[in-house]
């Protein structure tokens, strides 16, 4: 606050705009609602996800700003609005026993300067604030962006003024021991300053002494400062008599300016760098070397790019992952930044990732030329041995009829312990021995029916026949959990592996099509079976599934050659080697 003689005006804190952006309803809707602390401005939703949202809300800052320029700009004589919130915005913490308008602790940074107009945005792109504050706080504060200088107040002041000696222009630098008072004009003013952490001094009903200003010497002359020797004499004699002293002359008038503008002055020569950002993160001005921070700044450029395409390309978003990766890195060790590195890590993970997308979705090509069409994901065939061996060791039943149904009636249970099957899928699976089957797992407590079994066979897909698997309902701690997702899509592998028409033509067992569904589950890309350091497949572990003994895997191994299903199976040294064919190539699991 700032006092008149024989005055006395009331205190008015700065104004303060903040703009929010928040999650509105459910994150895939990709609605965001935009608020601002204006009473006057009502929520908005804005659709389209985020960078929508921050659009619209650049929108609305700058909206303001224009109304605030249109209303003379930010006010002088006002509080300062971080001073009013204990300077919250820049300070980690405000010290115990502090109320707002309360004085600062001894030794205490204090506000001052001329009332700023400030912007700043966090890094998250969430909020946006725009403050009227003081020149120290605004220099203080991280992030803020100081946009506009109040107009000096004349005998008022400012909040924070500081006095100009007589002879200097307003606006002009001198060192006053704080950048943030060596950036800001002086204000005309004939009276002690006050700052807006401080309480207004008492009304005086006579006016304050005034405190008369001692002019600065004139600065010498141009030509005495080039030349440091004596001038010669003249050649008339000076009077014997001292010369009498010069009238001191008046101080020159000072002529403040309208719209003093605020900067902070940088050492170097101007700014000519091109200026970048990206990651949520300013490219420091004097990165070195020069060919890193070029390589930050257009690669910034170049993932905003993507972001407008308007068709997605994995193949350029891998690369542009992989640049930021190695740059991200070379900044690290230039800046020795930890969290430089922990970006570089992501962006390698997401390099793999993408490239794991785009293989997902074109598939593998094989020698002639075609495409391959995968139905499992990598992440989906780890998923898929996952269930086998949770199958493989948790069967209620040794009879590979009996696993072969265990395993189909886990993956319709795997997402919450329910599940619904039809007579189809169960005659599917085992033409003749269904009902034993089902009693069976019944009577073992596997299973949970609503029905008898031959109901449940008898059932069609309009009414199709609920069931529970108890060890799989939520309660109940299990080995693995399927999103809806990654089930569905499990559950449907099975099905076509198991429901090959070849199979069924050569009219296979359950034990060679849970053969062929474990064969299918540990091929690697190319087909072969087995992982890349350990080819084949240990044929204790292949018997353990499918309920037969290992010294018959041979045998299914055959039959299975015979309904291309695969080819160069062979069991040598206790596994199981092959390869899967072509026509089924894109069944495996992706090892």
């Amino acid at each position: 606050m700032a006092v008149e003689t024989g005055t006395q005006q009331e205190s008015v804190a700065g104004r303060v705009w903040t703009v929010r952006l928040d999650p509105h309803g459910r994150l895939s809707d990709g609605v965001v609602r935009l608020s601002c602390s204006r009473p006057s401005c009502a929520d908005q939703r804005i659709p389209g996800g985020a960078a929508a949202g921050r659009r619209a809300a650049i929108e609305h800052v700058n909206l303001h700003l224009a109304g605030i320029r249109a209303g003379g700009g930010p006010r002088s004589g006002v509080w300062c609005a971080c001073r009013a919130v204990d300077c919250a915005w820049h300070a980690p913490a405000a010290p115990a026993g502090r109320r707002e308008g309360a004085r600062p602790a001894a030794g205490a940074v204090r506000c001052g300067g001329p009332v700023v107009l400030t912007a700043y945005a966090d890094r998250s792109g969430r909020l946006w604030r725009i403050a009227e504050t003081c020149a120290r706080c605004a220099a203080a504060t991280p992030g803020c962006r100081v946009l506009d200088t109040a107009a000096p107040g004349g005998a008022s002041g400012t909040a924070g003024g500081t006095r100009t000696a007589p002879g200097r222009q307003a606006g002009s630098r001198e060192n006053t021991g704080t950048p943030a008072a060596a950036a800001a004009p002086r204000a005309v003013t004939s009276m002690t300053p006050t700052f807006s952490d401080q309480a207004p001094p008492p009304p005086s009903s006579s006016p304050p002494p005034s405190v008369p200003a001692v002019p600065l010497p004139p600065p010498p002359s141009p030509a005495s400062a080039v030349s440091s020797t004596p001038s010669p004499p003249s050649p008339s004699p000076a009077p014997a008599s001292a010369p009498a002293p010069e009238p001191a002359q008046a101080p020159a008038p000072v002529t403040p300016l309208s719209r003093p503008r605020v900067y902070s002055p940088r050492p170097g020569p101007l700014r000519t760098k091109p200026w970048g950002r990206i990651a949520q993160r300013e490219v420091p001005y004097g990165l070195g070397p020069e060919t890193l921070r070029t390589e930050l700044v257009e690669l910034g450029d170049a993932f905003r790019a993507y972001q407008r395409s308007a068709e997605p390309d994995l193949v350029v978003l891998a690369e542009l992952h992989d640049r930021k990766a190695r740059a991200f890195r070379l900044w690290a060790d230039a800046s020795d930044d930890d969290s430089l590195r922990h970006d570089a890590a992501r962006a390698e993970e997401a390099a793999r990732t993408t490239r794991e997308m785009q293989a997902n979705r074109t598939g593998q090509f094989l020698g002639d030329g075609s495409v391959v069409k995968r139905m499992l994901t990598r992440g989906q065939g780890v998923l898929a041995r996952v269930v086998v061996e949770h199958v493989a060791a948790h069967a209620p039943c040794p009879e590979p009829e009996a696993r072969l149904v265990t395993l189909m009636l886990t993956l319709r249970a795997a997402q919450a312990g329910t599940g619904n099957v039809t007579g189809q899928d169960l005659t599917g699976w085992l033409q003749d021995d269904a009902v034993r089957v089902l009693r069976q797992l019944v009577d073992a407590g596997w299973l949970h029916l609503p029905c008898t079994p031959d109901e449940a066979l008898a059932s069609r897909p309009e009414n199709a026949t609920p069931l529970t698997v108890p060890e799989l309902l939520p309660g109940h701690p299990r080995a693995f959990r399927l999103g809806k997702v990654n089930r569905s899509r499990l559950s449907g592998w099975a099905q076509k592996v198991v429901g090959d028409r070849k199979l069924r033509k050569k009219k296979l067992g359950p034990a060679t099509r849970l053969l062929a569904l474990y064969t299918a589950a540990h091929a690697r890309p190319d087909g072969h079976l087995g992982p890349q350091d350990e080819a084949g497949l240990p044929l204790d572990r292949a018997a353990l599934f499918c309920g037969l003994p290992p010294e018959r895997i041979a045998q299914h191994a055959e039959l299975l050659a015979t309904a291309d299903w695969l080819t160069e199976a062979a069991t040598a040294d206790g596994r199981l080697h092959g390869r899967l064919t072509d026509r089924v190539l894109s069944l495996g699991g992706r090892l």
